[in-house]
């Protein structure tokens, strides 16, 4: 019975392409084992742009999402800021901040509040 050839590993990992040749030339068991390989790296070369397209839509979709979610986050805060800032809302509605004698209450002349006893 006839021993089947395992250096075609040992060779492919450690040897030169040149070394690897002349033994796949010489020995019928590695010859196969080298065609078996060339089919799976060409059926890998087939499958590859798919993968990458594939891949390149998700990232494109997640690079979306994060950019709506960005404009949310960034409308919602701006809002909220500008609803709960009162000295904001006075500038942008009446274009400047309104002091206690805008709006109507008794002041002292340093604009302070006059409080009654």
């Amino acid at each position: 019975m006839n021993e089947k050839c395992s250096k075609y590993e040992e060779l492919f990992i450690s040897s030169s392409p040149e070394e690897l040749e002349k033994h796949i030339l010489e020995c019928e068991d590695c010859r196969a084992e080298y065609e078996t390989q060339q089919k799976v790296s060409s059926l890998l070369d087939e499958v590859k742009m798919y993968y990458y397209a594939k891949r390149k839509k998700r990232k494109e979709g997640l690079r979306a999402a994060c950019a709506v979610l960005f404009m949310v986050f960034s409308l919602a805060s701006v809002g909220g800021f500008a609803v709960t800032n009162d000295d904001l809302m006075d500038t942008l509605k009446y274009g400047d901040t309104l002091s206690a004698e805008d709006l109507g209450f008794p002041v002292d002349s340093d604009g302070l509040l006059m409080v009654d006893e």
